[in-house]
């Protein structure tokens, strides 16, 4: 067996390209809407996402600097998530720059209000979580030391799903053309080859 190709990250990796965020994929993508108090809209994407939880659902990203996003959240306590889908993925990358002026108009996004919070959703998103903010963390290293980085946690009240995505009650992701963050400066994946596999017990 050939040994393996080794490095430690405090140190550099030696290579052409970063392979963390290559190997850590592909991964979704939270498309997170805002808005300020001031009524200010805002909408971007962040690969450092996940669900946490179900019940509630917790949903939660990892902004690398005191971004719109973040500090809208931190005022208003509130976002939105947004599928982000092959059909929306020029719209969702044209919303990926740090711009003062609204994304949304920007990118060319209709957007429908939300039920229970104030900032608006993407209308062609087949599936979007309004959220309240439950936890906002300042991440830190190993020695304790503060990064200019955040952790966003918020718990989703309400859930809207296109009904095409649904076939006798059940969710069909694939259907949605969910798209995921690969490496590299320019690599995504839509949703691929479907095998299932039950859990044991």
């Amino acid at each position: 067996m050939t040994d393996p190709y080794f490095y430690e990250p405090a140190n550099g990796h030696g290579l052409a390209h970063d392979p963390l965020n290559a190997i850590v994929a592909p991964r979704p993508i939270g498309w997170i809407s805002t808005m300020s108090a001031a009524g200010i809209r805002n909408i971007a994407p962040y690969s450092f996402f996940n669900l946490f939880g179900y019940r509630p659902p917790l949903i939660g990203f990892a902004s690398i600097g005191w971004k719109d996003s973040v500090a809208n959240i931190a005022e208003t306590k509130e976002f939105v998530w947004n599928l982000a889908t092959r059909p929306l993925a020029e719209a969702m990358n044209a919303t990926a720059t740090d711009s003062k002026v609204d994304e949304f108009d920007a990118a060319g996004l209709e957007t429908l209000p939300s039920r229970l919070i104030a900032p608006h959703r993407v209308a062609a998103s087949p599936v979007t979580f309004e959220c309240r903010l439950t936890q906002l963390i300042q991440l830190e290293t190993k020695e304790g030391r503060t990064l200019d980085q955040w952790l966003v946690i918020g718990e989703a009240i309400g859930v809207h799903i296109d009904p095409a995505m649904l076939e006798d009650g059940v969710y069909q992701t694939a259907r949605a053309r969910p798209i995921m963050r690969g490496g590299g400066p320019a690599d995504y994946f839509e949703a691929g080859e479907l095998f299932q596999m039950r859990r044991p017990g």
